[in-house]
């Protein structure tokens, strides 16, 4: 008895003396140590008979009641109690019987026990929490922990990962619910007084029993989540401080675990309630952050921090938890608080306390992107940032830049060392921090082509991690928003510079960035604005000169070439900026080794198309591009050529855009639709005719029939155009022609006088384009040159040659083009004899005293001889007679002009008599092998002798 009675501790008052229902009365002395001899016995004193279980568990449910110095004893043989009920329980679930028969075959029934257990210890704690509560709540948790840890590896429990199978299990059973209950009793009646010892206990028990215990930490979290939370840090920073942690072990979660065994519990406890009441453990903890730094007064509230560090090191979780909203509280007054609680600290402590600050950033994922915003906006301000209050300690600024290096160094290793990691069969090693940047690569792009000091270093060095990191999705990502947003040189060099360090590991990496772009324009994913600045972007880096064949510079052009036809569409683009910009780009890209005729004939005609809009715009730049653009394309193939030389020519005689170059606009279709839109009733007329004329007595009828015709046709609209900007758009137009025809070599200088300066097969290309757009009616085998009756035949004809001469002046121009790569005139034969016919007619129609009274008529007659004498197809001595026609009558140049008939009736221009000198690279003609000139210089030298006192200086110009 003396040793049941031993008690260490003070032992709690007696039971009440007012039991409750059910209560038995109080013991005499005598029935007092029998119950104690058979309780240390086992054995009935009176019968001699051995104690059932239940039997014995009443007798120490009523030395529980009748004797309080027997509690320790007494509740130490109930865990046997609990322990049989659980061992029973569990037999039940192998057996898959399941009935209380089972049960009972198996094992006493121990239920109207249990309930008599959980009724006297409520009824205590109820009655004397201060006493009992703290006792029963660690005998209670105690058990729960060591009957979770024992029947752990029975079958039919399920494994402490599956947490809400455990926490089902264990609740249906009644033995664990009762002692739960009882737990439950005891922190409740504890909150308000002191929880501490109730919490205690739980952790106590963590760190024996976890993880199997984690289900008790489960229910008791949810049921009193603000308790636990609060309570649980406190005891955990108590338990910190009494082991004490230094900085270094932060770094190594197990060295701290087993100086600090509880912060493992803590830990886990908190990492159950996270998914339910994470505010609550943020609120929580952010509290005890800004609590610590106030003025020093324990040991505790300085270990705060460090305490806090230790959870974020090893629960990642918990990390997540705070590191968003812990660095918007981080207010330049908290800095300056953080910054003088640190100040006393050792050197070395501060670098360990960097390093961990360093290692958690670099495991944070939540708010990744605003932790580096606050670091770099600490460490160096951008300029543009003018609110007040923001100023911070020269100390804190120096600890944010510092920070900011040693996380860029820290990334670095980790991102280069998982390339060995991976060469065994563990996957590589995440890296948070970078993970979660991976959504912001467009936001880290703007800052660092803001070009402010040090910060863009830091972000572009950044970005060059993120890229190695998630290749090649962020490598592709970080090159397509340099490229679209970089405004200068300047901010254009970070790109290539951030592809001259990833080009080293990413082969594919230009390649894939130029396919992003391309898929981004033709998604829309690209603004207007953005797509005109990528594309003076690139064509800027494609003209830059590199540094061998491996620059950025070379791999571009010929990435994009292989995306000239997705590039070419949109020279057709609605908004002229974004053509023109896309012509520039097209202009320095070089051509690919093969292109589809389908689609190099596509960019053609965009290309040409865009020419003639910035014409109309008076784009001087716009005019450049497109030239240099069609130049180059010219130089793909003699079909590319030919095509380019076709549409330029063609869209040049357009009604819509003759008006460039001089020639009439299209006529409004006005008056047609206003004739339309009138009705005319023939009978009404004549009813008003016949009552007006008076017919009667006579046989004659007379009937109105309608007005032929329309009246005077309107008179042609004035051009719009200066004659300054006609001689622009003629020489633009003839200059992109002339490359073409050289072959595409844009700013070569012009060849030399013994070379020919236009290749004979553009020119041909050049004349069989006019003739099928002037006399669409008419072959190209129809070079001979008929007598001059034949043109009574084809006088609609000739006056339809003329009438678009006279309209489009440009036509001249294109006839000396062609001229200029001889033999290719004879395929304008049609043009010439039309012309000329319509020519003589004129003169010899004239009846003015001279020519110029017929401007126009002089003009083309010049021109038209001119062109013919320098395409070959005149001799010179016959080719120089339009330089005397301002001084003749019109009936001479009637004269001159049937002479320059006869000649080529006679010598039809055909491309046979033409010779092909190699030496000199052109096609001449002898003139030697045909008849006689002379006979057709009678008439040139009698109009010389009639004006001999004014031709008498010109005539040796006229001399065989």
């Amino acid at each position: 008895m003396s040793a049941l009675c031993d008690h260490p501790g003070a032992a709690p008052p007696g039971p009440p003396q007012n039991p409750a229902h059910g209560a038995h009365p109080p013991l005499s002395s005598q029935e007092l140590a029998q119950e104690i001899k058979a309780f240390l016995s086992g054995v009935d004193p009176v019968h001699g008979n051995k104690l059932t279980i239940k039997e014995h568990a009443r007798c120490a449910i009523l030395l529980l009641r009748s004797l309080p110095p027997a509690r320790s004893a007494v509740l130490d043989h109930l865990r046997n109690v609990f322990d049989e009920y659980v061992c029973t329980y569990l037999l039940e679930l192998e057996s898959n019987e399941g009935g209380l028969g089972a049960r009972r075959a198996q094992g006493p029934n121990l239920d109207d026990v249990v309930q008599e257990i959980q009724n006297v210890l409520s009824e205590f704690v109820r009655m004397n929490p201060k006493a009992w509560a703290p006792v029963v709540s660690a005998w209670s948790i105690d058990l729960m922990g060591q009957l979770s840890s024992k029947y752990a590896g029975r079958h039919g429990v399920p494994h402490a990962s599956s947490l809400n199978e455990l926490l089902q299990l264990w609740m249906s059973c009644k033995a664990t619910r009762t002692l739960m209950d009882i737990y439950t009793q005891c922190l409740s009646s504890m909150i308000s007084t002191c929880p501490d010892a109730c919490v205690d206990a739980l952790l106590d028990t963590s760190v024996q029993h976890s993880p199997h215990f984690d289900w008790v930490v489960a229910h008791i979290g949810s049921s009193f989540p603000n308790t636990i939370i609060s309570r649980v840090l406190s005891c955990g920073l108590k338990d910190f401080c009494v082991h004490g942690a230094a900085p270094v072990d932060l770094l190594f979660p197990t060295a701290a675990d087993k100086r600090v065994p509880k912060i493992a519990s803590v830990v886990g406890i908190l990492g159950h309630l996270a998914s339910r009441h994470s505010d609550s453990i943020k609120q929580e903890l952010l509290r005890m952050f800004h609590e610590s730094l106030g003025p020093v007064r324990d040991q505790q509230q300085k270990a705060t921090v460090p305490f806090l560090l230790q959870l974020a090191v090893m629960s990642p979780m918990l990390l997540g938890t705070i590191s968003s909203e812990l660095v918007d509280s981080l207010k330049p007054s908290v800095l300056s608080q953080l910054h003088q609680h640190f100040a006393a600290l050792p050197r070395e402590d501060l670098e360990n306390m960097v390093s961990i600050v360093v290692h958690l950033i670099c495991q944070t994922s939540a708010g990744a992107y605003r932790i580096l915003q606050f670091l770099v906006n600490t460490a160096m301000p951008a300029s543009v940032i003018t609110t007040p209050g923001l100023a911070v300690h020269d100390s804190v600024r120096e600890a944010c830049d510092r920070i900011i290096q040693l996380l860029l160094l820290n990334l670095q290793k980790l991102v280069y060392n998982r390339g060995s990691a991976s060469l065994g069969d563990a996957p590589p090693r995440a890296v948070p921090f970078l993970d979660e940047l991976k959504g912001h690569v467009r936001e880290l792009c703007v800052e660092t082509l803001r070009l402010e000091r040090k910060r863009f270093l830091w972000q572009h060095q950044l970005l060059g991690l993120l890229s190695v990191y998630c290749t090649p999705s962020c490598a592709t990502d970080a090159l397509f928003y340099l490229l679209t947003l970089a405004r200068s040189q300047e901010e254009l060099g970070l790109a290539t510079q951030l592809y001259a360090v990833l080009s080293s590991c990413m082969s594919d990496l230009l390649p894939a960035t130029v396919k992003k772009c391309v898929c981004q324009i033709h998604m829309g994913g690209l603004s207007e604005q953005h797509m005109v600045q990528l594309f003076h972007n690139l064509a800027l880096i494609v003209k830059w000169e590199g540094e061998g064949p491996a620059s950025m510079s070379a791999q571009l052009g010929a990435v994009l070439s292989l995306h000239l036809y997705d590039l070419g569409q949109l020279l057709l683009h609605r908004n002229p900026e974004v053509a023109e910009a896309a012509s520039l780009l097209l202009s320095v890209c070089p051509l690919p080794r093969a292109i589809r005729p389908a689609h190099l004939l596509v960019i053609i005609r965009s290309a040409v198309h865009q020419f003639f809009l910035v014409l109309h715009r008076q784009c001087p730049t716009g005019i450049s591009y497109s030239t240099r653009l069609l130049s180059r394309l010219s130089g793909a193939s003699p079909a590319a050529m030919k095509a380019i030389l076709q549409q330029l020519v063609e869209g040049a005689l357009h009604p819509g855009n003759a008006e460039l170059f001089g020639g009439l606009a299209e006529l409004p279709a006005g008056d047609d639709a206003s004739l339309e839109g009138t009705r005319i009733s023939l009978l009404d007329i004549n009813r008003r005719f016949t009552t007006a004329v008076n017919f009667s007595g006579s046989v004659w009828s007379v009937f109105h029939a309608g007005v032929i015709g329309c009246g005077l046709k309107p008179p042609q609209p004035a051009r719009r155009q200066e004659p300054e900007e006609i001689v622009h758009n003629v020489q633009n137009f003839l200059s992109l022609l002339l490359r073409c025809c050289r072959g595409g070599r844009y700013g070569a200088p012009e060849p030399p006088a013994h070379t020919v300066a236009v290749n004979p097969e553009a020119a041909k290309a050049v004349a069989v384009v006019l003739v099928e757009s002037v006399c669409p009616d008419v072959t190209n085998s129809e070079l001979g040159w008929p007598p001059e009756e034949h043109t009574r035949s084809t006088v609609e004809r000739d006056i339809q040659i003329c009438r678009r001469f006279r309209d489009n002046p440009l036509l001249f121009q294109l006839l000396r083009l062609v001229a200029a790569g001889p033999p290719a005139l004879c395929y304008c034969s049609v043009l010439l004899r039309g012309l000329l016919a319509t020519l003589m007619a004129h003169w010899e129609a004239s009846r003015h005293g001279d020519t110029t009274s017929s401007p126009w008529h002089l003009h083309a007659s010049c021109a038209l001889v001119a062109c013919i004498a320098e395409g070959s197809l005149l001799p010179p001595v016959l080719g120089n007679m339009h330089e005397i026609f301002h001084q003749l009558a019109p009936f001479e140049v009637h004269l001159l002009l049937l002479s320059v008939w006869d000649y080529m009736r006679d010598n039809s221009p055909l491309p046979q008599k033409f010779t092909f000198q190699a030496d000199k690279g052109l096609f001449f003609r002898n003139f030697s092998r045909d008849c006689d000139v002379g006979k057709y210089l009678c008439v040139l030298h009698s109009v010389l002798h009639k004006n001999i006192d004014r031709l008498g200086l010109l005539s040796g110009r006229f001399q065989t």
